[in-house]
């Protein structure tokens, strides 16, 4: 007698039999399903499968990758908070410092691409803080990870495998490349894909190396921004006032108008003083609506932005360079009633909560959920609403309340 095959499963059974498996399992069986199929896509975009046989087969997927997707500070920070942190005294000063220390490859880099040394030491400044903060995610953990969850899939496989090339052609070592969440690395975090195009060996030892290679990030992003349009010798803008009445309709980055066209409207210089003769054609830029301070930006905005698509990102790159030739701050303040915090500020704010008992880890000035939790906390605990931001009247409270657990 043949013995029968077992009739299928009813569907209800094997969904059930999945649903009690723990929620790490079904991620880790999905992540090595999908770096079988990735392996074999690798070789379509160049990647040997000995290369991806030795730097990806043994990946564990990074799941916390996925919260940051919709969670970019340029997007939900609000702009006063983003600016102080940004562009504080510190970065300043550190910012001048690099300006000294790298001078000769800064004119250098200017003379071949025609970028100015604080613009390129800015970007330097924004991304990395010159250096010291490269970001700790090994790229292709992220990149593996964004590459089989989440949205924007495609994108990320592009990232995955060209930093599976950058390995594979010597440019920078597997375990060098950390960086952001988002697979940016290197002293002024370029994508991979952007690497690859733009990145340049200035200091002609026959790698592109923006890890270990001060000169070949500085040029690489020199000629990240010629690429994207900057004009030499063209200012990015500069803060003016509006008159009252002014119908902010006419505002946007894009909106551009020649000069005449803004004088028409009633725009000034912030001192009052009339707009200078050599103006490009310029967009007005609101980044906090019309009781904000005011900007008319050029082309090389637009270059700035282009490397970080935000308007508050690009903003930042460009007021640092400002103070970095001496320039002031913003004459027009923020409409608001609690301005954002440096980062020296944002220390001491950490400081406190340390010592009335918070745990939230290092004082790094670095505002994370820990810090927004123990905050919100301790200033409830004081009487106050709070949603966890850290501004100058949560720092004014601590320090009112004064040291030492509650």
């Amino acid at each position: 007698m043949k013995t029968r095959p077992s009739p299928l499963l009813p569907r209800s059974l094997v969904l059930s039999a999945l649903l009690t498996l723990p929620l790490p399992v079904l991620a880790d069986q999905a992540f090595t399903d999908c770096l079988d199929r990735l392996r074999t896509e690798a070789v379509q975009h160049g990647v040997a499968q000995s290369t991806f046989d030795a730097h990806a087969a043994g990946l564990e997927p990074d799941m916390a990758v996925l919260g940051f997707l919709d969670a970019q500070p340029e997007f939900v920070t609000p702009i006063w908070d983003y600016i102080a942190a940004l562009v504080d005294d510190e970065r300043i000063a550190d910012g001048r410092a690099m300006l000294e220390q790298w001078g000769e490859v800064l004119q250098r880099v200017e003379a071949v691409y025609g970028v100015d040394p604080a613009t390129v030491v800015a970007v330097w400044g924004v991304e990395s803080n010159f250096g010291r903060n490269f970001g700790s995610r090994p790229l292709l953990t992220s990149l593996s990870t964004l590459s089989c969850f989440g949205r924007r899939q495609s994108f990320f496989k592009g990232e995955f495998f060209t930093t599976l090339k950058i390995i594979q052609e010597g440019h920078v070592a597997p375990e060098r490349l950390t960086g952001s969440w988002a697979g940016a690395f290197g002293h002024t975090q370029f994508m991979p894909s952007t690497f690859m195009r733009l990145a340049v060996d200035f200091d002609r030892d026959g790698r592109r190396d923006l890890v270990d290679s001060v000169p070949d990030a500085l040029a690489s992003t020199a000629n990240f921004l010629r690429r994207a349009g900057w004009r030499t010798e063209e200012r990015w803008g500069f803060e003016v006032a509006l008159p009252a009445g002014f119908d902010a309709g006419l505002a946007g980055r894009r909106s551009k108008r020649p000069a005449r066209d803004w004088v028409k409207y009633g725009l000034t210089r912030i001192d009052g003083s009339p707009l200078p003769e050599d103006t490009p054609v310029s967009g007005l830029l609101l980044p906090a609506g019309k009781e904000g301070p005011a900007f008319l930006v050029g082309r090389n905005f637009d270059a700035l932005y282009g490397y970080n698509a935000a308007e508050s990102y690009a903003l930042a790159i460009a007021h640092l360079s400002d103070r970095l030739r001496g320039g002031g701050a913003f004459a027009a303040p923020w409409p608001t009633d609690d301005a954002g915090l440096s980062r020296a500020e944002r220390r001491e704010l950490q400081r406190l909560l340390l010592d009335r008992g918070h745990d939230i880890g290092e004082v790094d000035g670095m505002i994370g959920s820990r810090t927004r939790e123990a905050l919100k906390l301790e200033l409830e605990a004081l009487g106050l609403k709070s949603d966890g931001r850290a501004g100058q009247a949560a720092l004014r409270a601590l320090r009112e309340a004064g040291p030492g657990p509650r």
